[in-house]
């Protein structure tokens, strides 16, 4: 059951903040819905946006002010939480790169972690139908985007769940995390030691394996000024896994931006028309 947190007129529509108790995790879930007010008319397209490291549910929904144009372009925006919370797990909030707030959107097969943290089955799974029929969305018009670890889930989800998933772009994604700090880090402790099994869960990998998986395009947008750009991100590396896949790619590169929520901010408006663009009819 799904329960109402709260829910603010927001640009003629509502954003709401909700919880429901998810068989995958085994614990209580949070995520945020904007409606725009054309919602109402039939099944209305939805953009999901998976949030990265330390965020939640609100995050996107407070600073990316994303509302605006979703409501001019009629598309509902959904912004599950980044992991699960309250797990009991030792030692789930001593680091802020892993763990609560880090859940790297996938199912971990590690102990003790593959009791709660299974956030790709519970975003494909359980969240997506549940929003689908409760706020009347299309599932043919479903398209995903995300920034950093959510950029990271977003061309993951995406390619791997090519039937759920009609559009896909990041922000500032880390593009091969098998080859990054962060993701090494999260995939030793959530997947173990096999680097085999990592690439199940690296665009990069995920990309060379599957020919032009999105015919209409990928968008990433990244700013150069970002701290992470060189040790993290790596969006060198999923331009050439595009070039290899034969994968149309924009990748725009912006002067003087960082990683944080000024930059998301700043460009979100061209992922929502890019998105909107595809998810038409």
């Amino acid at each position: 059951m799904m329960q109402t947190l709260t829910e603010h007129r927001c640009f003629d529509g509502i954003q709401g903040f909700y919880q429901h108790d998810s068989d995958a995790i085994g614990l209580p879930m949070r995520f945020s819905v904007f409606q725009p007010a054309s919602a109402h008319g039939g099944p209305r397209p939805a953009l999901i946006y998976l949030a990265g490291l330390t965020c939640t549910e609100e995050t996107f929904a407070i600073k990316a002010g994303a509302q605006r144009v979703a409501a001019e372009l009629g598309l509902t925006l959904i912004a599950p939480d980044t992991s699960p919370r309250n797990t009991g797990i030792e030692g789930a909030t001593r680091d802020w790169d892993f763990g609560e707030g880090a859940g790297f959107y996938l199912d971990a097969t590690e102990a003790p972690w593959n009791k709660h943290f299974r956030m790709a089955s519970w975003i494909t799974g359980e969240l997506l139908p549940l929003v689908t029929d409760r706020f009347g969305l299309d599932p043919r018009r479903i398209g995903i985007t995300g920034h950093s670890m959510g950029g990271h889930g977003a061309l993951t989800l995406a390619l791997k769940h090519r039937e759920t998933f009609r559009s896909v772009s990041a922000l500032a994604p880390i593009a091969a995390p098998s080859e990054c700090p962060w993701g090494v880090k999260a995939f030793t402790g959530y997947l173990g030691t096999d680097r085999a099994a990592w690439l199940a869960h690296d665009a990069c990998a995920l990309l060379r394996a599957t020919p032009c998986p999105f015919p209409a395009g990928l968008l990433v947008d990244q700013g150069l000024a970002d701290k992470f750009l060189t040790e993290q991100l790596h969006p060198d590396r999923l331009e050439s896994a595009c070039r290899t896949a034969n994968q149309p790619l924009t990748l725009r590169r912006h002067d003087g931006y960082d990683h944080g929520y000024y930059f998301v901010a700043s460009i979100i408006e061209h992922h929502l028309r890019f998105h909107a663009e595809r998810l038409a009819g």
